[in-house]
């Protein structure tokens, strides 16, 4: 566990691996949602590729799991492909042309309550379809009619729904019946485990997109429904979505030992924060610190701490902010940040700021991995923001509409649901997309494929893959035990340590408070898919927080 040589020398130290062709890739796939795995697996089975299998993914999660997955919401891939070429597409949602800075403050300029989190004006233009269409049409081999149809089968056959699946039903029940007067989508008395969840409008939805393609979601009689839908309070036009277009960016990599990170770049904070993250820790000589105790807790909290204070400022759309990606990434500014670290006692959130770069001012989500026969890997993270997201129903047409909204900074200063601070980085602009937490995520080991992760849970995704990768490479686990192993969190603001249950202790309880530190226990923190492939063996990591399902194809 020689963390400081494996994270540190490749800063020093220009190396040349070369890439091993003998490989026997089999393919896998962990998601979500078993129905969704097994469709993913189906699709690679009959020749489909890495990508063919992320689009029926995530169309049969928009069945399955009408909480995260979505067609009213939006996302980021990163992918790599057989030949080692990495691709970032940016799907995620856009602020509709008539959003404006102050539009969820009242007359005293206060946040109005739920306005950017329920009902329709919290509604973002959302770019799954568009994704969707886009991925396919660049890195796509079969048919795109083929993949539709298994989301399609599914939404007019059912699945029997799993026991979160039913308890998340029935919490939300009001909701659903409150901004919902035209339609009675997933209300019922009381749902049960094993019920069976048709849904035939989604099911005739999804074939006016197949059929018609990206324009039978943007334009026509789904687009007039989604309007009329929202016509009361929101602001979200037809020509909003008619000029909706996803964004292919450069991923953010870094090389550390004999390992590089492919992951997504803004308005994603995710790769910028991993990575920082990673320097970071690199300046720490932790041989003799054990996984999850005091000290290990404690210094990867205050390493999160000063990198969440920076995502705060200094992130945002980069088509409408100058993000400093190369000063972020510098490993000497990230040094500097880790010095400040005192190892026995902690820094009080309000004495940590973002760090200084010379520069003047210019939780419910669902994650899949997949790999192919080939060694095509993709890792999908999307999302409606909260579950069920605005809690809207498209009226005929089956599906949810997002709260992306409330991941803009409503209020410099102010957090959001997930309690994350933001400024005029990350400010309301029309035609902006939000700064998310999302982190799909690919590692390169020895310049070959690796690594394929990443988790929903909001503010907690970066932290929670950043654990597993420390899990996987640096204390030899295997991908199911660093994906189980407890978890904890800290994003600078408020000022705590997130524990999850299974780790919390009274004499853990102690010693952290006694080094400064405020404990809150929470059941679950993420919920990573992963799959690894090393020594031409394939394996995949399936969260056991939630209804995840990871499979091999045979």
């Amino acid at each position: 566990m020689k963390i400081r040589r494996s994270l540190l020398c490749l800063y020093f130290i220009i190396t040349f691996i070369g890439c091993n062709k003998n490989h026997n890739y089999t393919g896998a796939v962990s998601s979500g949602h078993p129905e969704a795995t097994k469709i993913g697996i189906q699709v690679l089975e009959n020749g489909g590729n890495a990508i063919d299998a992320s689009i029926a993914v995530q169309l049969a999660l928009a069945v399955c799991l009408p909480n995260a997955g979505n067609i009213g919401g939006g996302g980021f891939m990163i992918c790599r492909m057989e030949d080692g070429q990495a691709y970032a597409l940016d799907f995620r949602e856009k602020a509709p042309k008539k959003a404006f800075k102050n539009m969820y403050l009242d007359d005293n300029n206060q946040i109005i309550d739920s306005l950017s989190t329920y009902g329709s004006l919290s509604v973002g233009i959302p770019g799954t379809i568009d994704g969707i269409f886009e991925a396919h049409k660049k890195l796509g081999s079969i048919d795109i009619d083929i993949l539709f149809n298994y989301a399609i089968q599914l939404a007019e056959i059912g699945f029997p729904i799993t026991k979160r699946q039913a308890d998340k039903l029935n919490y939300y029940q009001q909701d659903f019946i409150k901004y919902n007067p035209k339609n009675n989508y997933l209300q019922n008395d009381k749902w049960q485990e094993y019920d069976t969840l048709k849904q035939l409008d989604l099911a005739n939805t999804l074939k006016i997109i197949r059929d018609k393609g990206c324009d039978g979601f943007y334009k026509g009689e789904v687009a007039e429904s989604i309007i009329e839908t929202i016509s009361e309070n929101g602001i979200i036009t037809l020509e909003d979505l008619e000029d909706y277009k996803s964004i292919w960016r450069n991923p953010i990599n870094l090389n550390f030992s004999n390992y590089k990170l492919i992951s997504m770049p803004p308005p994603s904070s995710g790769g910028i924060a991993l990575s920082q993250l990673i320097m970071m820790l690199s300046n720490f000589d932790i041989d003799s610190i054990s996984h999850n105790s005091v000290d290990y807790i404690h210094l990867l909290s205050e390493i999160e701490k000063r990198v969440y204070a920076d995502r705060s400022i200094y992130l945002g759309d980069n088509d409408y902010f100058d993000v400093p990606t190369e000063k972020l990434l510098n490993f000497d500014y990230n040094k500097k940040r880790a010095l400040e670290i005192n190892t026995q006692y902690a820094t009080p959130s309000n004495q940590i700021s973002h760090g200084q770069l010379n520069y003047k001012e210019s939780e419910e989500t669902t994650h899949f991995s997949i790999i192919d026969k080939d060694g095509n890997a993709v890792s999908v993270t999307t999302t409606l923001n909260t579950n069920y997201g605005s809690k809207v129903f498209v009226n005929n047409r089956g599906f949810l509409l997002n709260n992306e909204m409330d991941d803009f900074s409503s209020k410099p200063g102010e957090p959001n649901t997930y309690g994350l601070i933001g400024s005029y980085a990350n400010e309301i602009e029309p035609e902006k997309r939000m700064l998310s937490s999302m982190t799909p995520t690919i590692i390169e080991k020895n310049n070959n494929l690796f690594l394929v992760l990443g988790s929903p849970g909001g503010s907690t995704i970066i932290t929670s893959v950043f654990q597993t990768i420390l899990n996987l490479i640096l204390f030899d686990m295997d991908i199911q035990s660093a994906v189980d192993m407890p978890r904890f969190h800290h994003q600078w603001k408020p000022d705590n340590i997130y524990i999850e249950k299974e780790l919390y202790s009274d004499s853990l309880l102690q010693i952290l408070s006694n080094m400064g530190h405020k404990i809150i226990t929470r059941n679950n923190i993420g919920h990573v898919n992963a799959v690894v492939y090393e020594n031409n063996i394939t394996s995949v990591g399936a969260d056991k927080r939630g209804d995840n399902f990871g499979l091999i194809v045979k």
